[in-house]
């Protein structure tokens, strides 16, 4: 039997889960809705139907975020349920303003305040924050060149077409490639949920080792998949129009790039940020016609928040934890 602390942590994660599938649609569809190569329904069904799909896939990721940051023998299921709290508070708050900020730098910066919080900085997983950081920091930079060389190879090879027949041709594509973000968005951010709540089963000593239960995969995939399905206009908005103005051949390099990065770090295991990803690719994309097509102005303010995201979401965490330990 889960006790009603456990059941409170499974709660807030699948929350969490459903709240990352609104925040973080936009890395799937963004770019297929602004080129009209998809009406906004179809788009966020059919992102809804491979995240969730994704999400069954592997645990790899799962490993990493629920051992790597500080071991679940080390905290409590108060520290796991504030790190949570934090995570959901900046996720809200990011969709309200429509910035496109990192639900995974969210939930890493909760769960490291939360449990400095708890017992100070010592309890913290140093090596495995190293790596978690690591692929948070380089993955935005490499969607960035992946983008950028892609759309330079497409240009090269389809130098001297017509762009009317060029971009008929990748309309078609780019269901393809939207369909190949949204299946990695989910085999990489609806992981970070299982590890969390599996942490949780480990430390309340319903698990005893870290092995990512049936239930918990199909209830982050259902939470992850009917969160999408609510789609996330405002970062929508952002992404697939104010970043640079796509044309589907540009929706297709952005989103091929991006979707290789993701899988990519999804097979070794390595959280990174789906939404750091898209964005800096589609900016790669822009780079590749000149550096002025790209809104820098608009691109400065996301980076923005991938830099405030880590600090303010532990913060919160920390908020989080001191006020359920003095309700608790």
């Amino acid at each position: 039997m889960l006790s009603p602390h456990t059941i409170a942590v499974v709660a807030a994660a699948v929350i969490f889960d459903f709240i990352n599938g609104f925040h973080d649609t936009a890395n799937a569809i963004a770019t297929s809705v602004s080129t009209r190569v998809l009406t906004p329904m179809r788009a966020v069904v059919m992102a809804a139907v491979l995240n969730f799909t994704g999400a069954l896939i592997s645990t790899k990721v799962a490993k990493t975020v629920g051992e790597g940051i500080v071991a679940p023998s080390a905290v409590t299921q108060t520290v796991i349920l504030a790190a949570l709290m934090g995570a959901i508070a900046w996720n809200l708050i990011t969709w309200q303003w429509g910035i496109p900020s990192s639900s995974s730098h969210a939930l890493v910066g909760g769960l490291i305040g939360a449990a400095v919080a708890y017992q100070g900085f010592s309890i913290l997983n140093l090596s495995g924050l190293g790596q978690i950081f690591g692929s948070l920091l380089i993955s935005p930079a490499v969607g960035f060149i992946v983008g950028l060389a892609l759309m330079v190879a497409l240009l090269w090879l389809l130098r001297g077409g017509v762009p009317a027949k060029i971009n008929a041709h990748f309309r078609r594509l780019q269901l393809l490639s939207a369909a190949f973000v949204a299946f990695s968005h989910g085999t990489n951010d609806a992981q970070k949920s299982m590890g969390i709540i599996t942490m949780a089963l480990v430390t309340s000593g319903y698990l005893g080792s870290f092995q990512v239960p049936v239930w918990v995969k199909v209830a982050c995939a259902v939470a992850m998949g009917l969160g999408t399905a609510f789609g996330g206009w405002r970062i929508i908005h952002t992404l697939g129009m104010r970043i640079i103005r796509l044309q589907p051949i540009h929706g297709f390099a952005a989103e091929t790039s991006s979707a290789l990065v993701i899988q990519t770090a999804s097979h070794f295991g390595l959280p990174v940020s789906t939404t750091h990803v898209i964005s800096s690719a589609i900016m790669g994309v822009g780079a590749s016609r000149r550096l002025s097509a790209v809104r820098w102005g608009v691109a400065g303010n996301i980076v923005i928040a991938w830099v405030v995201t880590p600090p303010v979401s532990a913060i919160l965490g920390a908020l989080a934890y001191l006020a359920i330990g003095r309700w608790a």
